[in-house]
């Protein structure tokens, strides 16, 4: 069974306790590879390595540090079937999505940042006649960069190439759910030759090699995406040291639709929006708020074409959905749906565990979920699910639909459905949310900010936004 390896200070290595975690296929419900299960101790070999290369690569010009990232984006493209492959049989999403999605925007994560840093700029100011302000920005040291499961490689590099971009050295830990691309960029690491200690990509537990991450004095910076609890539980440990944070958290996204949407554009962008990559997308659409005048056209159109979804192997073409990331995460979703009936929820479609036959038969596969009937302060539409799992709720007035949309302690993306172009700006104000789509969902621009308000997060991703975080503003004054 093959065992994967730990990558610092520019080499492969095993943990040193010689500990390793089970890595299961979620397609197949089977162990199939293994994980290092690292300890405070490998943790602090990378945080060294990464301190020991950091003057270096920070000494480098952006123009240099381009050229490598270059080098990891085209060492993905080289890559592209084997990541792919990997990141299916890793999440259990379908090999298409992977091949589609995932592992192309990585590719591009490298791509874009080799590029944003060479146009990297900052500001002067003349402040009187003979006086003149500019800054000056710096990398701030060794950056803690921590990615979820939902979205592996795609995430783990949107964190890794801005931070090195801005001449940050990183210690990166990958889900340990879903750590094969993160294995496999490493190889990529090594293969081109990129200076030792650069990146350092460790893998094993949250609790044990996560913590010792964040808890460690000598990283400058964090990174993190994934849940709210361990996002709060990240800010208590690394807020009273004053270091900079990014914390990417959890959602509970409204879809807004009005009945003078384009309704056949509407239905086939809110069938990807609720059930994409299982609905295992921080920005899925869970809570979908119809107007009334078509909430009865929709209910019948949107039931008919969910159950027509293909549950199935996540290697088959025809699959719309996959496997369920992890057997916990799998219960959690069924758990979910049976606190729905007994908050007096309506099963529209789906509400029920998926059995495949062969080698799948101990796969974790749920059919896609639609429930009606409920109010919206109940759990099932106040707490993050993460699944293929949505409600649908009519409102009558744009009022209601804003109250609706805003009565979560989440603000990450809103998905809103109009003709009317004054509707659509006054939404795109007034709705909380740190990410606003006006009839379209996930068509993202590098360049703008990401991220939410309230429980979903603190700072922002992206752009000149994510290489701002990786660096620290000095402001010179001189009076000639």
């Amino acid at each position: 069974m093959k065992k994967i390896s730990n990558y610092i200070n520019g080499k492969l290595v095993a943990p040193k306790e010689g500990q390793y975690i089970d890595n299961y296929n979620p397609a197949t419900g089977k162990v199939y590879s293994l994980i290092p299960n690292s300890t405070k101790s490998d943790v602090d070999d990378a945080i060294q390595a990464a301190k020991e290369a950091f003057n270096s690569w920070a000494d480098l010009r952006n123009t240099e540090r381009a050229d490598w990232l270059e080098k990891i984006s085209q060492g993905i493209e080289n890559r592209m079937e084997e990541l792919a492959l990997a990141e299916s049989t890793d999440n259990g999403k379908p090999l298409w999505l992977a091949r589609s999605v995932d592992i192309p925007r990585a590719k591009d994560n490298f791509k874009f940042y080799s590029t944003a840093i060479r146009h990297y700029s900052s500001e002067s100011h003349q402040t009187a006649e003979g006086v003149i302000n500019y800054t000056l920005r710096k990398p701030v040291g060794v950056a803690a960069c921590i990615s979820p499961w939902n979205l592996p490689l795609y995430l783990f590099t949107w964190k890794i190439a801005p931070a090195l971009a801005a001449g940050n050295t990183v210690v990166a830990k990958p889900s340990e759910i879903t750590p094969m691309t993160a294995y496999l960029l490493s190889e990529i690491c090594v293969e081109i030759g990129l200076p030792a200690g650069v990146l350092n990509i460790v893998h094993g537990l949250g609790h044990s090699a996560g913590n010792a991450l964040i808890s460690s004095d000598d990283i400058d910076l964090v990174s993190f995406t994934g849940g709210t609890a361990t996002g709060a539980h990240i800010a208590k440990i690394v807020a009273p040291k004053f270091k900079k944070m990014s914390l990417e958290l959890g959602g509970k996204n409204p879809n807004i639709i009005f009945d003078d949407c384009d309704f056949d554009k509407m239905l086939k962008t809110t069938l990807n929006s609720s059930f994409a990559n299982q609905g295992q997308i921080c920005l899925c659409g869970s809570r979908i708020l119809i107007q009334r005048g078509i909430y009865q056209k929709f209910k019948e159109a949107f039931v008919e074409k969910v159950k027509k979804m293909k549950v199935g192997n996540p290697l088959n073409e025809d699959s719309r959905l996959g496997a369920i990331v992890s057997k916990p995460h799998y219960e959690k979703i069924l758990s979910y749906i049976e606190i729905a009936k007994e908050e007096g929820g309506k099963i529209l479609a789906g509400g029920h565990a998926v059995h495949l036959d062969g080698e799948q038969s101990e796969g974790w596969y749920i059919a896609p979920t639609i429930i009606e009937g409920l109010d919206q302060q109940c759990r099932t539409n106040q707490e993050e699910i993460f699944g293929p799992v949505v409600t649908i709720q009519p409102f009558d007035t744009e009022e209601e639909a804003i109250t609706l949309a805003n009565s979560t302690e989440y603000g990450l993306a809103a998905t809103i459905w109009t003709s009317d172009l004054s509707r659509a700006h006054r939404l795109g104000n007034e709705v909380e949310s740190g990410i606003i789509w006006i009839n379209c969902w996930l068509l993202r621009d590098l360049r703008t900010p990401f991220g939410g308000v309230k429980n979903s997060g603190v700072g922002r991703e992206g752009g000149w936004e994510a290489l701002n975080f990786f660096t620290e503003p000095k402001n010179v004054c001189i009076k000639y």
